[in-house]
């Protein structure tokens, strides 16, 4: 539907209806004063609320993989040591630059 074609209908509707004597005095002060009184949503304090909500789900995942980790069978010579090959690799270039200079 056509925007202004609706608008033109809303305005005819509301024409065609005028306000009554029956809306009490001061109602629309009332109503924004009631609107204003309304608690402000803090937005810090629903994260806090989330957050600490989130606490026991997370403390049992990591009690849950604390067990696991201490449990597991461990393997006696493992096939990829992550900690090593780091190692190798860092002190790759150091170990070049050691040789080259005993060249000169």
């Amino acid at each position: 539907m056509n925007l202004t074609q609706l608008e033109r209908k809303l305005i005819a509707a509301a024409r065609a209806n005028p306000p009554s004597d029956g809306v009490p005095y001061a109602f629309e002060k009332r109503v924004m004063a009631g609107l204003a009184a309304r608690p402000v949503v803090d937005d810090w304090a629903l994260w806090a609320r989330a957050l600490w909500r989130a606490v026991a789900p997370c403390v049992a995942i990591m009690l849950l993989l604390v067990a696991w980790s201490l449990w597991a069978p461990h393997r006696s010579a493992p096939a990829n040591d992550l900690s090593q090959d780091l190692e190798k690799t860092l002190l790759a270039a150091v170990d070049q630059d050691q040789s080259s200079d005993s060249a000169w």
